[in-house]
């Protein structure tokens, strides 16, 4: 079993603020997670953190003891929804272990949460070190002490810290990689799982980039055929593929396997709302890349994010005729999402109206023309033109944008690119801060939830499909 923490951005950034007031003195903050309870994979999600002040602490530069009813709020939630209790607490000397008073304290607090509480599950401790670095350790009923193995923070940056395992691929293979990005980034690529959802016009070409990258774990969903309208843009795709009606995951795993570059791919042939075991796979994942066209598809995958605590890129692009055989504009949209703050929907790529027409669509497709006839939904472009230049390019542009969130390079802090537009027809790049787009408060609300009686809190991804 592998044990991991996630912590959206705006956390973090509380955590570190309180943990570092300049003193340096020692204090401490508890963090409420949710939780994600796989067969290999145990994640601890952060969903809502007290800063235990520094007034109600005796604190020294290297100890601090605090009153335990401020976990009082907390256990209810522990109990009623399964949430985890982690402990975090600074080092500012900058020691780089437990010690033994932490574990003296560490032992005398959990022992009592799982007095207080009927969980089987794993609670955790934590020390965030003056760098911001975070390491930490879960523990089980019995007390048992076991290693977080990974600690990622989904923010403007996206930090990663304790990842584990053997590396795979070959470093001579990826040495242009190493001389660009650093061996850190190239080391850190390898440990990565990403899930890529739609794999046609842009997905194939990021599939492509990631495995050259030397990315170690993907996992591809699409639910579709190889068709002939997909050979001169789906790379790696053949006519033979059409003949034998090849689903596109199929047959780019088969050519991600032929690469002999490393990466493991597990794929679904499946619609991400017709499987919650897909969604709980990639609720797995450390990074999340949308290539899809549908509203109700981005909107589920945002869901995703927010509720496991997962960043997620998502590719659009939009061609428009010119009503004389040509093409007038072409535009392209990279949106970079971290849990808490703005959605796609917050932006005004959809609105409620348009996801529920996405949904009835979906639903109902031959009763859709019916439904728009009749005024009780918005209209749906469901067939939008691709070309293979631009899908590259956008895609390429998305790379660049995560190697930058997780290897800093660009010359203005990686905030002012939560959304970059490529106007192509106008010559020219618009990017846009997120500190400039709307906070959606409804899913900053759900930043964290994890496994729900109801996933997602979506009734309809549990109705038994036909």
């Amino acid at each position: 079993m592998q044990y991991q923490l996630n912590i959206a951005g705006f956390h973090y950034e509380q955590l570190k603020g309180h943990l570092y007031p300049g003193d340096n003195l020692e204090a401490v903050a508890v963090a409420l997670c949710g939780r994600l309870v796989n067969k290999g994979l145990h994640k601890l999600v952060v969903k809502e953190i007290i800063l235990i002040p520094h007034s109600e602490s005796d604190r020294t530069k290297d100890f601090v003891s605090w009153r335990t009813e401020s976990l009082l709020p907390f256990l209810k939630e522990v109990d009623s929804n399964d949430c985890a209790i982690v402990k975090i607490h600074s080092h500012p000397g900058g020691y780089e272990q437990f010690s033994s008073l932490d574990d003296d304290s560490d032992t005398r607090l959990f022992s009592s949460i799982y007095g207080w509480s009927k969980t089987d599950h794993p609670h955790a401790s934590a020390i965030m070190l003056p760098d911001g670095r975070i390491f930490g350790r879960v523990f089980q009923p019995d007390l048992e002490i076991l290693p977080l193995d990974k600690i990622l923070i989904a923010g403007d940056i996206i930090k990663i810290w304790g990842y584990s395992g053997s590396n795979s691929i070959d470093p001579e293979v990826n040495k242009r990689t190493v001389q660009a990005f650093g061996e850190g980034t190239f080391n850190l690529l390898q440990t990565l799982k990403i899930g890529i959802v739609g794999c046609s016009g842009t997905g194939s070409p990021v599939i492509e980039q990631l495995v050259r990258l030397g990315v170690g774990n993907i996992v591809l969903i699409d639910p579709d055929k190889v068709e002939l309208k997909n050979l001169n843009r789906i790379l790696n795709t053949r006519r033979e593929d059409v003949k034998h009606q090849r689903f596109k995951v199929e047959r780019l795993k088969e050519a991600i396997s032929s690469f002999d570059l490393g990466t493991t791919v597990k794929i679904f042939t499946k619609n991400i709302y017709d499987d919650i075991e897909c969604l709980r796979d990639l609720a797995e994942c450390d990074i999340l890349i949308g290539c899809v066209d549908s509203v109700d598809g981005r909107d589920l995958l945002n869901r995703v994010s927010t509720y496991y605590v997962v960043p997620y890129l998502d590719l659009g692009i939009k061609l428009e005729a010119d009503g004389t055989g040509g093409i007038s504009k072409i535009v392209g949209t990279v949106h970079y999402l971290q849990p808490g703050k703005s959605s796609l929907m917050s932006r005004g790529l959809y609105d409620s109206e348009d996801l529920k027409a996405a949904g009835l669509f979906r639903m109902y497709p031959e009763q859709f023309q019916d439904l728009v006839k009749n005024s009780y939904i918005k209209n749906v472009n469901v067939n939008r033109p691709a070309v293979i230049s631009i899908n590259m390019m956008i895609a390429s542009y998305a790379i660049n944008e995560l190697l930058n969130r997780l290897h800093p390079y660009k010359a203005d802090p990686c905030h002012e690119f939560a959304k970059s537009t490529i106007d192509i027809t106008e010559g020219c790049f618009v990017h846009i801060s997120e500190s400039k787009l709307k906070e959606d408060l409804f899913l900053k609300s759900k930043v964290g939830g994890g496994d729900r009686k109801i996933f997602l809190d979506l009734i309809e991804l549990t109705i038994p499909k036909k």
